[in-house]
């Protein structure tokens, strides 16, 4: 690596705005290709059988789906492992980091069939509908929410969107979405084909990863799926493990499921609805007593019998029932059901239905007449449970049809919203008329008390909407709050006022209820998705009882090892770690077969594949032995002395589970024997990052399976790291918008160590962090000016001072050196890469600065200048490594490489000193702010009045202790201080009233004292929630006068000065203001050649 000099503004000018950049570029370039050569990022175990007194480090990061680019997304989460890995291998460790890269499930699949459906219906290169042809569509097609017909061909065009909708770009097709990735378009037809997307994306993920600097040890990639039949046969071996162990079952269950793949759709298979799950409901059945109007056109079809389903999640009400409510406007269906029924309910939910096993054919709702809501008014009925003979369907216009059946019993006692809809009814004829409601139908039924909830009675519904002023049904939002007040409380305090369990509270009663209603024939179940999900194949998701293989999650004994090993686990963060508790909680069930896509048969029932949450679990073991495996092939297909089919279960065994050399294995044993002591030696893994939203499944997954396939715990992994998602200039990245960067775009417009920086400095918790482009071009000026810097004061005409560090200054600088090391390391340790940055970069390079100004025209001294070379260099290494590895190898000329060099040690750091030099450094802005108004003309300026005189010289007096009702305060808030929490206590201002009181003073009445010392506490409780307990002190830790004195050149040449004195504020000839002074906060006098004042103040 040779010495680039960084550009000058004249070099910039002529060349135009990327030297700088281009510069970086040259030197990653450079840095790169002696970590090729070097091997520097080959993890190797220490010998069998020898300690390793240095240490290990092993992170992982969830291997991306490989259905296109790597953006800057993927790039923020994978820094922090990237961070991390670089500062254990600094630190002298053995660091082992592989990638690999995830291709099972149905992203991929639905990307190449979602392509060739393009290209069937509109040519190659496609000639998709222009705007006005979308909108001619648009109006054309049936009006939305139409419930009685079928689901649209997703294979089919439908403009739906207005032009303005379209421009978003939400339905984005196939053949754009791969031009935008930068494919040639006589290439994109190759995608059909999913194999294509497997050749193609993986090995430019590995490049933009080696081009990020991330140190992989890339003999260890793969791509999973059976195209690596390595691979494959580790995801066989881990199934076949749980199975034996009772994990895995067949039974029938409900899970969301893709009509167009004919499969479960899980998270991964999504294209929105990720974390949404099966919501339960019961399915009254109100049968209709007299077919008249539209229905009657039913004849025979309906000899056994038509009810209208009502879908809800409070069976126990239906004692309460005084109407029946539909939706005038909405679009509904009289399906065909089981034993001759027929079921009239939208066709959305009778799609679900037929799912269900719920109807004559399974998937296909067979509709007999189609209805609005409109002709269903009127309509007498019977319910279950109700105490009314009959009772009427009528209008409730808030229905929404996008959830449950779009029929809605009524029970008015208990729902805020059927208790101000029938009020409506009620008293507005005119409402009535429009629907052709008759006064019978509404005006006889009251009211039915049924559930007695404390504090709101028999008539909870009535009792919040009169309490909150419930105008109407249109009041949205105070309805809202009155459901929130009276639902949950009646559930868990409400208790049955009639009905055979009269007197018994509502939590106990609700499921013998809803059985009971189903075993007398008067109710069904029924679940549909919590929300709308939609697949990745591009239709929307329902709820369907599969019968398929099953991982028990949620089973007891499984259960309580999986948060035991939780909370032994580091997390990092309270709020991750609660998320993990509360996943724990609820998840159940897994359904982890499916039969199309891409990945890895079940290996004892074939015709079913392994889906993609299931195969990427442990999978980070098989890191530990893949390079013996692939031979550096991430396909696995450069076959070499091990072969996929001597791969036995009994081989994977040996390997991981501590079992016997299989008799007879073509492998020979002192080959395993590595291979196994290369995974105990790597494994558990120590740091797993990935984002927040992986908590709800892979994550709680593999924390499961760790648990199953190592029952003894000794291979639970022992911490995982998450964080939230990335914005982009404070905007969701985003396609469609144009607010979106891929990794490689972002590297080749900012650099590597540029980008890092940025990525660093987005932010380090569990909210959204922003990568800021500013922060990136910022950085890319920051780090060719400190090149710039270092290769001058490397230079001969330096002007640095030699010999030992002497002066105040030099000290002061030289503790700030340590206590960068100092905090980094806390910082990198905590893997608070923002803070690392902050203390590593900003606050070393600001101490820098103000050292060398301090200096004034003696000079830096040279040892601690080169010192300060060194600990930037070493400290950013993690994170700008292309650039530390410049400067340690050309600037500073040292041997071997910046990655492995060690991190630096230090003396122990004195943050009294620290704080003392603060002192002066915000002194002087205060000092000149003082200096500023004595020099300022006044407002009113009189006639012929000079110009304010040139302040030359100055007066300080300091105080060197607060005493009096000041001390009682600070004692009483020192008390009152919660310095792990950063706050006071609630009873604070009490306890300093009480002190000032106590205290006393000779010359202030009560009154007077609290006048002062409530703005006094006022003042320093702020001070402390800003600089800590340390604020509270009576004195400061550090002679104030001593201090400034040792300063005075300093103070001098920053204010300009010609003198200024230090005086004690206790001096017996000081100025009556001087008694205003605290310590830190000096009397202040500034004059202008003369004593006369000039200005008088305190410094702030």
């Amino acid at each position: 690596m040779s010495s680039t000099p960084a550009p000058s503004e004249a070099t910039e000018a002529k060349e135009g705005s990327f030297a700088r950049r281009d510069l970086l570029l040259r030197i990653q370039a450079a840095a790169q290709q002696k970590w090729e050569e070097d091997k520097a990022f080959y993890a190797e175990p220490a010998a069998e059988g020898q300690a390793c007194p240095e240490g290990k480090f092993f992170g992982n990061f969830p291997y991306p789906y490989m259905n296109g680019l790597l953006h800057l997304g993927h790039a923020f989460s994978l820094s922090k492992l990237e961070f991390a890995s670089a500062y254990h291998r600094l630190c002298g460790k053995r660091v082992l980091f592989g990638q690999g890269f995830h291709c099972t499930g149905m992203p991929i699949k639905a990307c190449a069939d979602k392509l060739d459906r393009e290209l069937a219906t509109y040519g190659c290169p496609p000639k998709f509908p222009t705007d006005d042809e979308e909108e001619q569509a648009a109006a054309a097609a049936p009006a939305a929410g139409d419930a009685s017909s079928g689901p649209a061909d997703p294979t089919k065009f439908s403009g739906k969107k207005s032009k303005a909708q379209s421009k978003k770009g939400a339905g984005a097709t196939q053949w754009e979405i791969l031009m935008k990735s930068g494919i040639p378009p006589e290439d994109i037809p190759q995608f059909r084909d999913s194999a294509h997307w497997l050749q193609y994306f993986p090995p430019l993920a590995e490049r933009d990863l080696r081009a990020m600097g991330c140190g992989v040890d890339w003999r260890r990639s793969f791509i999973t799926t059976d195209m690596n039949p390595y691979y494959d046969s580790f995801v066989r071996w881990q199934f076949w493990t749980l199975k034996r162990q009772g994990k895995v079952v067949k039974d029938k269950r409900y899970a969301v499921f893709s009509p167009l793949d004919g499969q479960p759709c899980a998270d991964h298979d999504r294209a929105s609805g990720e974390g949404v799950g099966p919501q339960e409901y019961t399915l009254v059945k109100m049968r209709v007593l007299e077919l008249k109007g539209k229905l009657a056109e039913l004849g025979e079809a309906a000899e056994g019998g038509v009810f209208l389903m009502a879908a809800t999640l409070r069976p126990e009400t239906m004692y309460g029932q005084t109407n029946c409510w539909a939706l005038p406007e909405g679009k509904y269906g009289a399906y065909k059901g089981l034993n001759g029924e027929v079921y009239v309910m939208t066709y959305r939910s009778a799609l679900n239905l037929s799912y269900q096993e719920r109807t004559p054919k399974r998937g296909e709702p067979e509709c007999l007449l189609e209805l609005t809501g409109q002709d269903l008014m009127g309509l007498p009925l019977t319910a279950p449970n109700c105490p009314h003979e009959r009772i009427y369907v009528l209008p409730l216009l808030t229905i929404l049809t996008n959830k449950g059946t779009g029929i809605v019993t009524s029970v008015p006692s208990d729902s805020p919203d059927d208790y101000t809809a029938l009020l409506d009814l009620k008293k507005k004829p005119k409402l009535r008329e429009k629907y052709g409601i008759a006064d019978e139908w509404v005006m006889p039924f009251e009211v039915l008390p049924i559930i007695d909830i404390p504090g709101f009675g028999d008539c909870a519904a009535q009792v919040v909407c009169e309490l909150l002023k419930v105008q109407s049904q249109n009041d949205t939002a105070k309805l809202a709050e009155a459901k929130g007040m009276v639902y949950l409380k009646g559930f868990t305090d409400g208790v049955m006022k009639v009905g055979p369990y009269a007197g018994r509270k509502v939590s106990e009663v609700k499921p013998i209820i809803k059985e009971a209603m189903m075993a007398d024939g008067h109710a069904l179940p029924y679940s549909e998705p919590e929300k709308m999900v939609m697949s990745r194949s591009g239709d929307e998701c329902v709820v369907a009882l599969t019968d398929q293989w099953y991982l028990v999650y949620g089973e007891a004994a499984w259960q309580a090892a999986t948060l035991a090993a939780l909370e032994a686990m580091e997390c990092y963060s309270e709020e991750a770690k609660n998320g993990f508790r509360h996943c724990l909680g609820w998840l159940q069930q897994w359904a982890c077969s499916r039969s199309f896509g891409l990945g890895t048969r079940l290996p004892w029932d074939e015709q079913y594949l392994i889906e993609s949450l299931s195969d990427s679990t442990i999978y980070m073991a098989y890191y530990t032995v893949a390079h013996y495996l692939q031979n550096g092939d991430m396909y696995g297909q450069s076959i070499g002395e091990i072969k996929p089919e001597h791969l036995t279960n009994e081989v994977w065994d040996y390997l991981f589970l501590q079992g016997p050399y299989p008799p007879g294995c073509a492998i020979p044993e002192d080959t395993l024997r590595k291979m196994r002591a290369e995974f105990e030696f790597w494994y558990p893994f120590d740091l797993r990052v990935s984002g927040k939203d992986l908590i709800q499944n892979h994550l709680t997954f593999s924390l499961y399976n760790h648990t199953a396939i190592w029952p003894g715990g000794e291979n639970n992994p022992k911490g995982f790291r998450c964080n939230g998602h990335l914005l982009l200039n404070s905007e969701k990245m985003s396609k469609s918008t144009g607010n979106f960067k891929t990794l490689s775009e972002a590297i080749a417009e900012y650099s590597a160590d540029a980008m890092r920086w940025a990525l660093a400095d987005a932010g380090d918790g569990m909210d959204d962090a922003n990568f800021e482009t500013s922060t990136a071009n910022a950085a890319i000026l920051r780090l060719t000016k400190e090149l710039a810097w270092m290769e001058e004061m490397l230079g001969p005409e330096a002007g640095l001072r030699d010999g030992p560090p002497a002066t105040m200054h030099d000290r002061v600088f030289e503790n700030e050196l340590n206590i960068a090391v100092f905090r980094s390391k806390e910082a990198y340790d905590k893997l608070l890469f923002r803070e690392a940055l902050k203390c590593a970069g900003y606050d070393l390079g600001n101490a820098r600065d103000v050292y060398r100004f301090a200096c004034g025209p003696e000079g830096m001294n040279r040892g601690l200048a080169l010192r300060y070379m060194e600990l930037s260099c070493l400290l950013l290494a993690p994170i700008t490594p292309h650039t530390s590895e410049h400067v340690w190898s050309v600037l500073l000329t040292r041997q071997g490489s910046v990655l492995r060099a060690g991190w630096p040690t230090a003396a122990e750091p004195d943050f009294i000193m620290q704080r003392a030099a603060q002192y002066i450094e915000d002194m002087i802005p205060s000092m000149r702010k003082l200096i500023a108004k004595a020099e300022a003309p006044p407002k009113k300026k009189k006639a012929d009045e000079p110009p304010p005189p040139k302040i030359t010289h100055g007066q300080v007096w300091v105080s060197e202790r607060f005493v009096g009702w000041q001390e009682a305060v600070l004692h009483a808030l020192q008390a009152k201080y919660d310095a792990a929490a950063n706050s006071f206590a609630a009873d604070t201002v009490p306890a300093v009233l009480d002190a000032v009181k106590a205290a006393g003073d000779a010359d202030l009445n009560e009154k007077q004292l609290k006048q002062l010392a409530m703005p006094f506490a006022r003042y320093k409780m702020d001070e402390a929630l800003k600089g800590g307990k340390q604020v509270l002190d009576v004195k400061l830790p550090f002679d104030e006068a001593q201090l400034l004195r040792d300063n005075l050149p300093y103070l001098l040449r920053s204010l300009n000065l010609e003198g200024l004195q230090i005086s004690s504020a206790a001096a017996a000839d000081a100025p009556a203001a001087a008694a205003a002074a605290g310590p830190g906060t000096p009397h202040i006098h500034f004059t202008a050649g003369a004593p006369a004042a000039a200005a008088v103040g305190a410094a702030s």
